[in-house]
């Protein structure tokens, strides 16, 4: 089975898909993480992420490889989960997501890490690209002000100094920045569930997204 849950930065897809794999026993996998990891690797390799640069990007990908353990995501057989986080990164990565030759790779990676397995899968085109048919798509938003309040406390967590107004003017720029990509822009399938989470702890949505799957006799 393929739940694909979609939805934009900050609406806590992320933490939603990881709680729900476990409650169901469904592996989990992280694509908003494997661009963070090709975002990393463009870093690493002093290569800045646009069209201009595609050439050396794509040589960049021939000799990258990404594979998902134990809810963590691989980058060349190195364990990078605690090294993607970064707001820069993660600006790069949505940049990254927006180049076709990189997204054509990641899309052959998920299906690949998907076959014959129970996935949980969350990212920006999930349930519209990588899987059209998967057997449950969910979207998941929340205000503005609620995502960016959310990223504030987890970045505050971490022990990062950060602004509130910087953290909502980011969360603009990667909605304006997604949902105008030429490239699989981030959209809500015609057949995801909605689910606005701006009053739901994780473990609401987590709740209501298992009841809608259990109430169709599919567990």
């Amino acid at each position: 089975m393929i739940i694909a849950i979609d939805g934009p930065s900050g609406a806590g897809k992320s933490t939603v898909a990881r709680l729900l794999s476990k409650k169901l026993d469904f592996e989990y996998i992280d694509t908003g993480a494997m661009y963070r990891a090709i975002a990393y690797k463009a870093y690493l390799c002093n290569i800045e992420i646009n069209e201009k640069n595609r050439g050396k990007i794509d040589k960049m990908l021939e000799s990258t490889i990404i594979d998902y353990y134990g809810n963590c995501v691989y980058l060349d057989k190195k364990n990078v989960e605690n090294l993607i986080r970064d707001e820069n990164i993660s600006i790069g990565a949505s940049k990254v997501s927006a180049l076709k030759n990189v997204h054509i790779k990641m899309v052959e990676l998920q299906r690949k890490i998907a076959e014959n397995k129970d996935v949980v899968l969350d990212g920006r085109d999930i349930g519209t690209k990588v899987f059209p048919n998967a057997d449950f798509k969910f979207f998941i938003t929340a205000s503005e002000k609620t995502r960016a309040d959310r990223r504030y406390a987890q970045l505050a967590a971490e022990g990062m100094d950060v602004d509130f107004e910087n953290v909502l003017l980011d969360i603009k720029l990667r909605d304006k920045n997604d949902t105008t990509r030429k490239i699989s822009p981030l959209k809500k399938a015609e057949d995801a569930i909605l689910i606005d989470t701006t009053k739901m702890s994780p473990d609401e949505t987590v709740d209501t997204i298992a009841n809608i799957v259990g109430g169709n006799n599919v567990l």
